[in-house]
């Protein structure tokens, strides 16, 4: 980092960060890597981001005042990082030479607005009401900014003047908007038009909700409140969403199954072809028998015992495969929250043993102390989200795999020949609708126990041993 911030810039100080009653970061600590650190972040999501908008459009949002200061704000911070930027040329043409790192952060910062700006409105084009992922973005630029806004407070405050005063208020022009970046991040735009949400009489407000209110589940609240005034009935019930609706779900799972039973088909065409080779000529001899020119010939009943043996057990399509390849993607998702959830878990201890040791030491900074309970506060706090969304994510699928089999079962009884109705009853139909069903869908909730288990017992016994 030398080569960036130069010799007068470093990018650590000990006493300067850690043991001191006013921790501070340096300058080449704030202007790389708390300022890199969003922007990284968002290139490298855009790519998985801008393929996900493409494969699901859901319709198109008109420009609304929300998006439109959304949209002015990004090209406001745009503009603030090219004034630091020719402002660092008009200085090195007055001969004031300044580090790279004052020509790259700036280039970066503006191209990721830019970058965010295009989001904001290709978001609109797709029918993208909230995104988490600018969301996200917006929220580690404010807390990446804090501490360059502290630092900047402290410099001034300490002397008579600010050294910089065109960098040190374009700094705070750039907070202000990332704020209200940020805080227009958390409203809603409006539906689609032709959206189901606006012919629909009751939705639910899942379809709609905000990040924050996703990950929070707020839009349940109403729901429950309602609930406590007054029993539930029918009519309070939302209308179920549409991608968990057995016009969607069953679909998919039978797509899937025709595809099965098309791989079990032609694997067992392949099986039971018969290869026929040409009779040896007359006078050579069978290099297995060692007998005459008939020696090499399979007997018709030979021929007939093989086939019969290949066609005694033919393949048959795979149930299991059709509803993973359906499903098993979206409960991916809950897997993978399931994970960090476990690797979160083990880090509250570590935190606690690190708070049992600081209240040992003599002589350290009281703020470590508070930096701890608040890490403390907050991995118990992301936790807690994960966790709630990893159910989620299991119920829905044991959800849509009871819709899929139920529904997959009675269009096959629908069309069930005479024959296979005397072999299975119609008692056994609808147990296998009722009660298999059922199982497939309490099965989901504790599924990713098989590998969580393990690894928490490996986690739990590895820091314990030491």
């Amino acid at each position: 980092m030398e080569r960036l911030c130069g010799p007068k810039l470093p990018f650590w100080v000990d006493n300067q960060t850690l043991y001191t009653d006013r921790p501070d970061l340096p300058e080449c600590f704030q202007l790389s890597v708390l300022s890199w650190l969003p922007c990284i972040y968002l290139w490298a999501v855009c790519p998985v981001y801008l393929f996900y908008l493409k494969r699901n459009n859901r319709g198109y949002i008109m420009m609304s005042i929300l998006n439109r200061f959304k949209t002015v704000f990004g090209l406001a911070l745009w503009i603030v990082c090219w004034i630091d930027l020719f402002y660092t040329f008009h200085q090195l043409r007055q001969g004031h030479s300044q580090p790279p790192i004052y020509f790259v952060t700036p280039l970066v910062l503006g191209m990721t607005m830019l970058l965010a700006t295009f989001l904001i409105q290709f978001e609109r084009l797709r029918g993208i009401q909230s995104s988490g992922v600018l969301f996200i973005f917006w929220f580690l630029s404010v807390l990446c900014a804090v501490v360059p806004f502290r630092s900047k407070i402290l410099q001034a405050s300490s002397q008579s003047e600010a050294p910089d005063k065109l960098r040190f208020t374009s700094f705070y022009f750039y907070f202000s908007l990332l704020v209200c970046e940020l805080v227009l991040c958390c409203f809603n735009e409006k539906p689609p038009l032709f959206s189901n949400v606006v012919t629909d009489p009751n939705p639910c407000p899942e379809s709609t909700a905000g990040f924050l209110s996703t990950i929070t589940f707020w839009w349940f609240t109403s729901m429950a409140i309602k609930g406590y005034k007054s029993p539930l009935e029918a009519k309070d019930l939302w209308t179920l969403n549409h991608q968990d609706s057995s016009e969607v779900v069953v679909p998919r799972f039978l797509k899937e199954w025709d595809k099965e039973k098309a791989k079990a088909q032609s694997e067992q065409s392949l099986s039971t072809q018969a290869l026929y080779s040409k009779p040896p000529p007359e006078g050579t001899t069978n290099h297995i028998g060692g007998g005459g020119g008939g020696g090499g010939e399979s007997s018709p009943e030979e021929v007939e015992v093989l086939l019969s043996k290949q066609n005694g057990a033919p393949h048959q399509p795979s149930f299991l495969g059709a509803l993973i390849k359906a499903f098993g993607p979206y409960f991916l998702i809950g897997s993978a929250y399931k994970l960090l959830q476990d690797v979160i878990t083990f880090i509250n201890p570590q935190l606690l043993r690190m708070l049992i040791l600081f209240t040992k030491q003599t002589g350290v900074p009281d703020w470590w102390g508070f930096a701890l309970a608040f890490l403390m506060f907050f991995t118990a706090f992301l936790q807690t989200l994960i966790l709630h969304q990893h159910f989620q994510y299991c119920f829905i699928t044991g959800m849509r795999l009871r819709t899929a089999i139920v529904g997959a079962i009675y269009r096959k009884a629908l069309v069930i020949t005479n024959a296979a109705k005397r072999s299975s009853t119609v008692g056994e139909i609808v147990n296998l609708m009722a009660v298999d069903a059922q199982r497939f869908m309490e099965l989901t909730t504790f599924l990713n126990m098989l590998w969580s288990a393990p690894l928490q017992i490996v986690l739990a016994l590895y820091f314990l041993w030491q």
